[in-house]
């Protein structure tokens, strides 16, 4: 049967034992012997050479057994140091794992700054408590020795050891035992681990050195591993601050298609990235090849660059030396001139623009601010080019409703003629049946061109914004009677069966009587068209809390959903059997129209059984 580890220690701590005991008895005898004057030589030398062999033993033992517990704290404290990657933390929990495991008075972590010199980041005693400024008194030869030799050090007396004795720190802060070791990671040597105590002398052996020295490798890569989470942590944060930042601006650039908003919007984020000074945006302007001044922030932006150019001058010429750079770039301050930084505004790889921004702070536009001032160029250059399409857009309109708003009005003329001649037809001498058909085909197509005219003129001015109506009190039944009496001759026709509900005591409405006419008739004209012969059209008007409710029904053939959602598009009519004469303006007119008096529009329709319109007003008061 094998012998555990376990047994075989216990059975050999046995041993040790009984060999103490025997040795007790012995020097018990030998005392005994030399009282009595009878000591046996031999048996002296016997015996004292039992007793070194011992000695031997229990030292054996105790140099085992200590480095046993070395092991196990080693352990612990390694287990400690990994639970956190804070830094600072585990800075701290570093030198007091040394402290404890050395049994040192003071310990002193220092870490290589950028300029290769040793800076104190934890200082600590064995009361785990931190050391201040004035107490931070080390040997900076042993710690200039290790960084630059690379090997750990321990001297038992620094006083008398021949190495540092007579050294200013040594003899100043009255130094004996010293411990140091390199911080090691990575094949590099990140800093220094210093322990002392200057009361005691041989505190530490070669023993403790090689602890010292397992603990430091495993202490650089607990140390090195919080560094790179700090740089990692500290780099995410800014990179979500950056995001953040890039959000809001895009949310601010994307919220209009104005330039006149874009582009002072663009000048003042970049500006207030780089905390620059002033700016501005150039764009290129294809029709004059050249670079034009788009939006300016600062009254100097730009300096001269020289005699006789002028600042103008000056911001051109850097504006087209910037059209010839895909790259940002920074012309540094000289004496007497800021810094300037070029951001060019691409799309599509063609440079359509530039930032420019200048600044008088020192060490102005950092790398970090470059790369985000050309990110936000980025996104500004797709802004200002939906703002250019949206500028290109609306000028198309507003010439296509100039267009509309003259053809209209120069069709009022010949149109007039033409219906005053068909007129005068009858008057100028007798025609037969035949010629009295022709003229009556004639002025309803003068009819129908007149309501086309006035459509198109609505809405050229509702798209041009020149839309006005004359808010004021109106008497609902006077309007609605003036509606009804004009769509009764078709009603008639068509022999649809007319409803009408209207409440004695209903209140005038805030409206503009001739739109309001307008609306209604236009409801009602779509009832009897999309109604087939005999059908049913109720009107209803009621007071609903503060407003005036107008509703229109029919009988008719209803719209779809799909249908509904098209409702109002320009010149879209639905795909129906009845093939009604109309424009399709006559919906989009009558929904604007309701709009502009402060009113609401709302459809039910279901095919086959009908539509509901209901629009309401507010009542005045």
């Amino acid at each position: 049967m094998t012998n555990t580890p376990s047994a075989s220690s216990h059975r050999k701590g046995k041993e040790l034992d009984a060999a103490i005991v025997n040795m007790r008895q012995t020097v018990a005898l030998l005392r005994n012997q030399a009282q009595t004057g009878r000591i046996d030589p031999a048996y002296v030398e016997q015996r004292l050479a039992a007793l070194d062999k011992l000695m031997e033993e229990i030292s054996s033992d105790r140099q085992a057994s200590g480095n046993k517990e070395r092991l196990a704290a080693l352990f612990e404290v390694s287990r400690v140091i990994g639970s956190s990657l804070d830094l600072q933390t585990v800075l701290d929990q570093v030198m007091d794992a040394i402290i404890q495991l050395t049994g040192a008075e003071r310990g002193f972590l220092m870490l290589i700054d950028e300029e290769r010199n040793l800076t104190v980041r934890v200082a600590r005693n064995f009361d785990q408590e931190t050391l201040s400024s004035d107490s931070f008194a080390v040997s900076r030869t042993v710690t200039r020795r290790v960084m630059d030799g690379g090997s750990a050090i321990v001297t038992t007396n620094a006083q008398e050891d021949p190495r540092f004795a007579g050294t200013q720190s040594i003899v100043t802060h009255a130094l004996r035992s010293i411990m140091a070791s390199p911080l090691r990671v990575r094949g590099q040597i990140i800093g220094v681990v210093y322990v002392d105590n200057r009361m005691r002398a041989g505190l530490f052996n070669e023993a403790d050195l090689e602890a010292l020295d397992a603990f430091a490798g495993q202490a650089a890569v607990a140390i090195d591993n919080a560094r790179l989470f700090s740089a990692t942590d500290k780099a995410l944060a800014a990179r979500v601050e950056e995001l953040t930042m890039l959000q809001w601006i895009d949310r601010q650039l994307n919220e209009t298609l104005d330039l006149a908003t874009v582009m002072p919007l663009t000048i003042e984020w970049s500006m207030r990235v780089c905390n620059a000074a002033g700016g501005l945006i150039g764009l290129y302007n294809p029709e004059a090849n050249r670079m034009q001044v788009a939006a300016r922030i600062g009254e100097s932006t730009l300096p001269s660059l020289g005699t006789p150019i002028t600042p103008d001058l000056a911001i051109y010429k850097v504006m087209m030396d910037a059209m010839n750079v895909q790259e940002p770039t920074l012309q540094p301050a000289t004496d007497g001139f800021p810094a300037l930084f070029c951001a060019p505004i691409r799309r599509e790889n063609q440079v359509t623009g530039v930032i420019i921004l200048v600044s008088d702070a020192p060490e102005s536009f950092p790398e970090d601010a470059q790369t985000l001032v050309a990110r936000v160029a980025d996104r500004a250059a797709i802004a200002i080019e939906n703002g250019r399409l949206y500028e290109a857009v609306r000028a198309a309109n507003n010439a296509k409703s100039e267009f509309v708003s003259l053809v209209a009005h120069e069709l009022k003329v010949p149109m007039t003629s033409i219906s005053g001649y068909a007129d005068l037809m009858s008057i100028a001498g007798p025609i037969n049946d035949k010629q009295t058909q022709f003229v009556a085909t004639i002025k309803n197509a003068v009819q129908r061109m007149k309501v086309l005219v006035s459509d198109l003129s609505d809405i050229s001015r509702i798209e041009s914004g020149n839309m006005r109506v004359q808010l004021g009190a109106v008497a609902v039944p006077e309007v609605l009677d003036s509606s009804l009496d004009n769509a009764q001759t078709e009603i008639e026709r068509r022999h649809h069966q007319l409803t009408v509900k209207v409440p004695k005591d209903l209140p005038p409405v805030y409206a503009d009587q001739d739109r309001l006419n307008q609306v209604l008739l236009n409801l009602l004209s779509n009832a009897y068209k999309y109604t087939p012969d005999g059908g049913l059209i109720q009107v209803e008007v009621f007071r609903t809390g503060d407003q005036v409710a107008f509703r229109v029904t029919d009988s008719g053939i209803g719209m779809t959903s799909e249908q509904l959602a098209n409702l109002g598009t320009k010149f879209w009519r639905a795909d129906n059997t009845l093939n009604q004469p109309g424009t399709g303006l006559g919906f989009a007119i009558t929904r604007n129209l309701i709009e502009l008096m402060n009113g609401q529009l709302d459809i039910q329709s279901t095919p086959g059984e009908g539509s509901a319109f209901t629009f309401t007003l507010p009542i005045a008061s």
